[in-house]
């Protein structure tokens, strides 16, 4: 019998390692789970124009040095050709989702696929599953990224989320903002007397998993063998700098580490002017290669955290307005909470951040991966 088909649709041609790297996991985590699986290739010269523009300028309103501009160039076009090789659909238009071939199931996510804030994804319906040609809508770690809960979501897009024959998202902001179809469904489970229970659970935690809207893993964390291992390289030790636009005490007290450790800052994927070297025409393997030969990562991105997470590096993340809700989940689920540094912490401190991460961290991962898994063999049954 053939493998059924399912598509991927996230924001994978974003110019970004984490897009690249969740749009791959997810792609191929389910492919070895024996689904034909592929990434919808949807285009659009109004995204990429923005998405190239954020790629030179990814510090704005604060300008990038031209002399950048050649690293920069060389990242874009790693990131562009390491998407090419991934199993892709049929270009079609981001704004015709009807000129998509037809899939049994639709996975929509993971990223902030439902962030009304997004600069130029914002109020794109493909990712509500408007004009796609599937027999099942499934979302798998989607956000609504920094689009407060506290806003709320119309009608009208609720409605389409209805369509959706299983939701699961990746932080409580998008849950807390899902909450009126969480409880319907979990109402709906109760009436039918579906809420069953897998062995080791209880009742309340099937319900949830089963019929409410769940948190699941970043597929980098759900799919970790998607990703090469790498040795840790012979020579000076160094530490990852991933991000920009870093709160002044942040890069402060990261260079008074470095200084009294003898450790060198390599800067990754962007310019930063307190690092030691610079690799910000890193491709996608090598962002996880260099991470995972670091002696410890500082970051303000979600998937700096999550490389350092699968690497078993430690790390110290300043979570920025944008991307808190991300972060701030995501260490909470894996008891890394302290890892999320603010202004105030001793050096000391910030030294035993960096130093390792905390016990247990393997057994909450399996906990947590075991929980996701649950939910895509009922997502995708």
């Amino acid at each position: 019998m053939a493998a059924r088909k399912v598509g991927v649709l996230t924001f994978h041609r974003s110019i970004n390692y984490g897009s690249y790297w969740q749009a791959r996991c997810l792609v191929e985590g389910l492919r070895a789970r024996g689904l034909a699986a592929e990434l919808l290739d949807h285009r659009s010269r109004r995204v990429e124009w923005r998405e190239a523009r954020n790629a030179f300028q990814p510090t704005l309103p604060v300008r990038t040095d031209p002399g950048h501009f050649a690293a920069l160039g060389r990242k874009t076009r790693a990131l562009i050709a390491a998407v090419d090789a991934l199993p892709l659909s049929p270009a079609f238009p981001l704004e015709d989702p009807a000129q998509s071939p037809h899939y049994d199931t639709v996975v929509v996510g993971s990223d902030e696929v439902w962030n009304f804030r997004h600069p130029w994804y914002s109020g794109a319906s493909i990712f509500f599953g408007d004009g796609l040609h599937a027999d099942r809508l499934v979302s798998y770690a989607a956000s609504v990224g920094n689009h407060d809960a506290a806003d709320g979501i119309d009608t009208a897009w609720l409605n389409r989320l209805r369509r959706f024959h299983a939701i699961s998202v990746r932080d409580e902001n998008s849950r807390a903002l899902l909450a009126d179809l969480s409880a319907e469904r979990a109402e709906q489970s109760r009436a039918t007397g579906e809420e069953r229970s897998a062995p080791g659970m209880s009742l309340d935690d099937a319900r949830h998993e089963r019929t409410g809207v769940p948190l699941v893993l970043d597929p980098c964390l759900q799919f970790p063998e998607i990703i090469p291992d790498a040795a840790t390289p012979a020579g000076e030790r160094y530490a990852i700098v991933y991000g920009h636009s870093f709160p002044a005490w942040f890069t402060t007290q990261l260079r008074r580490w470095a200084d009294r450790t003898g450790t060198r800052l390599v800067t990754l994927g962007y310019p930063s002017a307190i690092a030691d070297d610079a690799r910000i025409d890193a491709s996608p393997a090598d962002f996880s290669a260099l991470i995972a030969g670091a002696a410890a990562v500082a970051t303000n991105f979600f998937h700096g955290c999550v490389f350092a997470i699968r690497h078993n590096r430690p790390f110290v993340c300043a979570a920025s307005p944008y991307r808190r809700n991300k972060v701030q989940d995501l260490t909470r689920i894996l008891g890394l909470e302290d890892h999320l540094v603010s202004e105030g912490l001793s050096d000391a401190a910030f030294a035993d951040r960096l130093a390792a991460l905390p016990p247990g961290l393997a057994d909450r991962l399996a906990a947590a991966r075991a929980a996701s898994t649950r939910f895509l063999d009922h997502a995708l049954a």
